[in-house]
């Protein structure tokens, strides 16, 4: 059994590539080497994670799933006996759910012994009630067959709309019995932790690598350490990762 990894929301900039590289990271530290693609047809940034070796697809032909692409990638996960993660793109969030719903692809690949975890991000400020609806939509649409973990990704602002935190919004009410894990990326927008998390992503390293770094000061690679050890914490009580 493999279990596919994919990260979809329709709003751009909320942290699906940060999610990505982290799920990839945790597993590879138990020993689990997973198959990475990159299926963004824009902003290809888990592609650039060269430590990752993440393949590129492009399964997107003027603004539709191409279907003959598609079916490359299917190909890719059919034979997996470990685990994959999928980085997608915000422009391609409309055709590919709808795409994968129709073609019951989640049941597909329950056929093959797979199963699908969806990772969607929830953020604060301007993206909240954008993000919560792609929640929403994602959770009442997908079949049973598939596990949804939900990220909270308080860069932008508190994750709050009228007083409610996420798991008293009416959207998390009326699909949590959908939803297997919430985990949360601690905030970090301060100039140390989040400076220091911020030039990682932006070099494209992972932390293990920055972490070997000598030219990084001593207690930037603690900071770093600090903050892999709180999200992989997380995830090691998220019984589908």
């Amino acid at each position: 059994m493999a279990r596919i990894h994919i990260t979809l929301q329709g709003k751009g900039g909320v942290g699906k590539s940060v999610v990505a590289t982290v799920v990839a990271q945790y597993l590879a530290s138990k020993g689990t080497r997973p198959l990475c693609v990159d299926i963004d047809p824009v902003n290809a940034t888990f592609h650039g994670y060269q430590a990752l070796d993440v393949q590129r697809l492009q399964i997107m032909e003027d603004d539709e799933i191409n279907s003959r692409k598609f079916d490359a990638l299917i190909e890719l996960l059919a034979s997996l006996s470990s685990a994959a993660v999928i980085d997608s793109g915000a422009s391609s969030f409309v055709p590919l759910s709808h795409y994968l719903i129709s073609n019951q692809v989640p049941s597909l690949l329950a056929e093959m012994g797979h199963e699908l975890v969806v990772h969607t991000v929830i953020t604060g400020g301007q993206a909240l009630l954008d993000t919560v609806s792609g929640f929403a939509h994602l959770t009442s649409q997908f079949p049973k067959e598939t596990i949804f973990v939900a990220w909270l990704n308080p860069y932008w602002g508190p994750i709050e709309h009228e007083g409610k935190g996420f798991e008293h919004m009416k959207a998390y009410i009326a699909n949590r019995d959908r939803v297997s894990a919430i985990a949360r990326i601690p905030q970090l927008k301060d100039e140390t932790y989040g400076r220091d998390l911020g030039d990682m992503l932006q070099a494209r390293l992972t932390f293990d690598e920055a972490l070997a770094l000598s030219s990084l000061t001593i207690m930037t690679r603690q900071r770093l350490k600090i903050i892999k050890g709180l999200l992989f914490n997380q995830l090691d009580h998220t019984a589908v990762i």
